[in-house]
């Protein structure tokens, strides 16, 4: 049976509370990812890492896993990336006959070899293209059709005239990612761009860029006035972060995680991970995506960060979580990064694209 589409953004954990979303991560945001998310604090909404379209695609088996056995009691919206509007409306209404909470545009990864294919956050060169696809999948989508976007491609020429779109053509929701494209996620975040969109389109708006802790949410939507967050990479070091938003939301104080808890988050995400006939070394490697994020909070000097890296089996792995995780297990993670303590691309991947891990440093 195909599901009745929904008209109105599905609620919120927390009534009354800003909405959290777990952004849309290439290699990351899949069905084991999820559920592990949630065992900590599930996020309001989750987002599903990109189905490509183009002529010959079709909707990847292990993406629709993330909708159809989602079974983490919170909404899943499915995210397209491509620039044919017929194959693009197709794959929409294909996502339809699942049990998706809407359907979303990515106009925003900034992957050379992705924008350079003027798809993602290549078509925020291009006004007009812009127009016509968002007005085929609005009218491919009978629910919800929501956009994530940055602010601009190399500079934010097009902002004001792409917010215009937004409107014309009844988004439901914005994620909003305040860096250009060619900023990648170098740069400061410019909040101001988000809060120039919050008062310049009707849907709610999602605040996304470097949202490292539930202080920084807080002082982002004070800043911003958006109808919440969307946390991508530090919803992998810090999985407590949603659950920690909604207590300071609430201007309660802040639950601190401790090294014994992230202990346990490492090992649940490895046993999670693990699939039949992944390699050990695999794995591993795919681990190792993680914990450079999760290293970030562990310790001043990124000592478990150095050690983690040059790890080449599970037991290596484990030995270095009980030395530095394990040694003091009720010492306080840190709601932030360290300063100076950098994820950096993992070496072991070096063909991977800036929608994956293995590119995104900050």
């Amino acid at each position: 049976m195909t599901p009745v589409p929904a008209t109105a953004l599905p609620a919120g954990i927390v009534p009354g509370q800003p909405l959290t979303a777990l952004a849309p991560m290439q290699d990351v945001t899949d069905l084991p990812f999820m559920r592990v998310i949630a065992r900590h604090g599930a996020p309001d909404y989750y987002f599903t890492e990109f189905f490509r379209v183009h002529a010959q695609s079709r909707l990847e088996k292990h993406i629709l896993r993330s909708i159809d056995e989602n079974d983490t009691g919170r909404p899943v919206f499915a995210q397209l990336i491509g620039e044919d509007l017929e194959h693009m409306t197709r794959a929409a209404r294909e996502l339809l006959a699942h049990p998706v909470a809407a359907v979303d545009l990515n106009m925003g990864c900034p992957a050379p070899k992705v924008y350079k294919k003027n798809v993602g956050g290549g078509l925020l060169r291009d006004p007009a293209k812009i127009d016509s696809l968002l007005g085929a999948l609005r009218d491919a989508c009978p629910g919800l059709f929501t956009v994530k976007m940055r602010i601009g491609f190399e500079d934010t020429r097009h902002f004001e005239t792409i917010l215009g779109l937004i409107d014309k053509h009844r988004v439901d929701l914005l994620s909003l990612h305040g860096r250009t494209v060619k900023e990648m996620y170098r740069s400061e975040v410019h909040y101001e761009f988000i809060a120039r969109a919050v008062r310049a389109v009707r849907c709610p708006v999602l605040a996304n860029g470097n949202v490292t802790s539930a202080a920084t949410a807080v002082r982002v939507l004070r800043e911003t006035g958006a109808a919440g967050v969307m946390i991508g990479r530090h919803a992998i070091r810090n999985p407590w972060i949603f659950a920690q938003c909604r207590e300071a939301f609430a201007g309660r104080p802040v639950t601190p995680v401790t090294l014994g808890q992230v202990d346990a988050y490492v090992r649940g995400l490895y046993a999670a991970t693990e699939v039949p006939g992944l390699g050990e070394l695999i794995l591993v490697n795919k681990m190792k995506k993680y914990l450079n994020f999760v290293g970030q909070s562990v310790d001043p000097t990124g000592a478990f960060l150095h050690d983690m890296r040059r790890t080449r089996s599970r037991d290596e792995l484990f030995a270095v979580c009980d030395r530095h995780l394990l040694a003091e297990p009720d010492k306080v993670f840190s709601d932030e990064p360290y300063p100076g303590v950098v994820a950096r691309p993992n070496c072991e991947t070096p063909d991977a694209d800036g929608c994956s891990l293995d590119s995104v440093t900050a």
